[in-house]
């Protein structure tokens, strides 16, 4: 593992929260659910919310909106942000700390940096996912609005999707 990857993949667990698990399917079934927006639409909310997915673009610097709606006609904003990093079938990188339009944002309710790992297992793919936070603070406001119940939520909901 190069020095960057050990980086990134650290855990401090003062700014960071995460959500692992062996998902029995392969890399490239997750990576589709995470990159076909028909699909992530399908599972990156925790029902009964819908998705819509506005932008989707695969690339570093790349727009990652998403609205979300209660009724399924009056949507929301979910997820402004961008992509930083993207290495196919292997891991996404994204912050809503710059928006789609890149404007430097302050969301609401906490601003993060999010990377989605995913690695071989012998029963499918481990996946991982960071959601890394600029303070003590800000990763204890998130922890104490639910981080655990709606990650793993959508992770649940990925899983069965793809399963």
């Amino acid at each position: 593992m190069t020095a960057h990857l050990a980086r990134t993949r650290h855990i401090d667990p003062d700014l960071d929260l995460s959500i692992r698990r062996v998902i029995r399917a392969p890399k490239d079934t997750i990576w589709s659910a995470w990159t076909d927006p028909e699909k992530l639409a399908k599972w990156w909310i925790p029902e009964p919310l819908t998705l819509r997915v506005e932008a989707l673009e695969l690339r570093p610097g790349g727009a990652f909106s998403t609205m979300m709606s209660e009724d399924g006609e009056s949507f929301v904003p979910h997820v402004d942000a961008v992509f930083l990093v993207i290495e196919d079938f292997s891991r996404l990188v994204f912050t809503n700390a710059v928006n789609s339009s890149w404007h430097p944002a302050f969301p609401d309710p906490v601003s993060m940096t999010t990377e989605i790992i995913l690695s071989d297992h012998a029963d499918g793919t481990d996946y991982q996912a960071i959601v890394r936070h600029g303070s003590p603070e800000q990763r204890a406001r998130h922890e104490e609005l639910g981080f655990f119940d709606g990650w793993g939520t959508v992770t649940e909901q990925l899983a069965k999707s793809v399963e």
